[in-house]
């Protein structure tokens, strides 16, 4: 739609996919948010984060300053595009981790109870998830700036808000 619009329109578009996004202020208790917000609520109540097949699965999982930098260069980008341009994004960290690796991370930066494996799976999750950023690191000279350790740390005991009831 949104590349429709901008060859019909002279407009410019660009579409960002952000993938595992985590952060303060996450939402509590919702799988909607992803694992991270399932694993640090887990641990906000001392329970150990429930790993669900063997904890193996990857992912690329990127800060939310690091996506607002990513949206700001992008909106930037926009200002000197030529017209009728429509591109898309990933937006990621670069650096594929393990849902297990997050739960570690997030429960020795706690100070919690170690992550509990459960075997348990559910139907549709996709096992491994990850994409380049590259195109967005060589056309928009963007790169995140918050690393897995640090950021996994500040997100262990960052507040969370509680998740929208409808």
């Amino acid at each position: 739609l949104a590349s429709s619009w901008a060859r019909s329109t002279g407009g410019r578009a660009l579409a960002l996919r952000y993938h595992n996004v985590y952060g303060p202020g996450m939402p509590q208790n919702t799988p909607y948010a992803g694992v991270a917000s399932l694993f640090r609520s887990a641990l906000e109540r001392g329970e150990a984060p429930r790993v669900f097949e063997d904890g193996r699965q990857r992912r690329d999982f990127v800060h939310v300053a690091d996506v607002a930098s990513a949206n700001l260069a992008a909106l930037e980008h926009t200002a000197d595009a030529p017209a009728a341009l429509f591109r898309a994004f990933n937006v990621g960290s670069g650096v594929v981790h393990s849902i297990g690796d997050m739960a570690g991370a997030l429960s020795r930066a706690a100070d919690g109870p170690d992550p509990v494996t459960t075997g348990e799976y559910r139907l549709g999750d996709v096992r491994h998830i990850t994409a380049s950023s590259e195109r967005l690191r060589t056309e928009l000279g963007w790169m995140p700036a918050v690393t897995f350790a640090d950021g996994m740390r500040a997100f262990a005991t960052a507040p969370l808000r509680a998740a929208v009831r409808r």
